[in-house]
């Protein structure tokens, strides 16, 4: 059994748990800022859209539905100012994280091929690279990496945990190096729509692309932007000759969201209200958060998108991390998304308003 367990690294949050329990010991309460789970309702139209596809008792489909797949594709030309989407170009999947873990090994690679993603990154790239056996580098710009043996690019655009976002130029750039060097990019876009500061764009807009799909695909989930983390619902668009085999992959595999949670992407897919008033939410509480971090000493860099604020008081996340559980809260380490974040933690901006307000009192 040890055989692919012991590919991986320590599961990162196991680490934190003294900490949690210092932070949970304060009087008031723990504030939990660490792991960015939402905590706010799941929107009632979506509620609805899921009881009352409640009786499905027959097997879904991998692909989905016809009915979301056209919620995706409207979606992904609406919002991301994508051009010419059919069906062909899109692919439901059962939250992010298992296609990040998964992505490698279901695209074939192993050792002796490389996967690159940034030097500050979400910890399951590498997971997914060590799955597959294929070895792992990490950029700080992807344009100066060895295009030898690299056969998939990660991008993170607003990052996790940087909040740093990828500008026009840049991706048009980058992408243009993969498809010259032949090299497979998939951009991982799950908080394009929780732009602060910057306004994200997609590697699927035209100006990005130049009107064509080859060789990129985008990552898209639901978790964040409509509080569906519970529900595993995200989605690929991009490139149908990747996409096309990854559905075959997939159909043996069994890989397939459930059938009320397809019915309830459609519903959070065709509204936009809920996304607006979530980014309200939201964009309160980092107000409120940024203030509170600054006024206690903290410095913070990037963060002019997504769901965290990435603070430092330049010296080990691990001491500040130790000194922000004393006052109940728990925030999580930089070093969780590799060395060049040991200096700062990453502060997650979902809590309730009451929490975010205990927070904000004690800093």
């Amino acid at each position: 059994m040890s055989a692919v367990s012991d590919r991986l690294p320590t599961f990162p949050w196991d680490k934190l748990e003294p900490y949690k329990k210092t932070a949970a010991s304060h009087p008031d309460g723990i504030v939990d800022l660490s792991v960015g789970t939402p905590v706010d309702p799941v929107p009632e139209l979506i509620q609805k859209a899921l009881i009352d596809a409640a009786d499905s008792p027959g097997y879904p489909t991998v692909w989905g539905t016809p009915a979301l797949r056209d919620a995706i594709t409207g979606w992904v030309e609406r919002r991301l100012g994508a051009r010419e989407v059919t069906h062909r170009h899109v692919l439901p999947i059962v939250g992010s994280k298992e296609l990040v873990a998964w992505l490698p090994t279901q695209l074939g690679l192993g050792p002796g091929d490389k996967v690159a993603y940034p030097r500050l990154a979400y910890p399951t790239y590498e997971v997914g690279a060590r799955l597959a056996r294929a070895e792992y580098e990490v950029y700080d710009d992807p344009t100066d990496l060895d295009p030898a043996n690299l056969k998939l690019l990660w991008l993170n655009s607003p990052s996790n945990p940087t909040g740093k976002v990828l500008s026009k130029d840049e991706l048009t750039r980058i992408v243009a190096w993969a498809r010259e060097h032949d090299v497979l990019l998939f951009s991982d876009e799950c908080y394009l729509e929780l732009g602060w500061e910057a306004e994200p764009i997609s590697v699927l807009h035209p100006d990005v692309n130049g009107g064509s799909y080859e060789g990129i695909v985008s990552v898209h989930s639901l978790s964040k932007r409509s509080n569906l983390a519970g529900y595993r619902a995200a989605f690929l668009a991009g490139d149908p000759a990747v996409l096309g085999p990854l559905l075959e992959i997939r159909k043996h595999g069994g890989m397939m969201t459930s059938a009320p949670t397809q019915a309830a992407v459609v519903a959070a897919l065709g509204d936009d209200a809920h996304v607006r008033e979530q980014r309200e939410r939201y964009a309160a509480r980092r107000t409120a958060l940024r203030e509170a971090l600054l006024g206690h000493g903290f410095r913070i860099e990037h963060s002019e998108a997504s769901l965290y604020l990435w603070a430092t008081r330049d010296e080990s996340c691990w001491d500040t991390v130790a000194h922000l559980a004393e006052l109940g809260i728990l925030v999580a380490p930089g070093d969780f998304y590799g060395t060049a974040g040991e200096t700062f933690v990453r502060v997650a901006l979902t809590a309730t308003d009451e929490r975010v307000r205990a927070a904000v009192e004690r800093l």
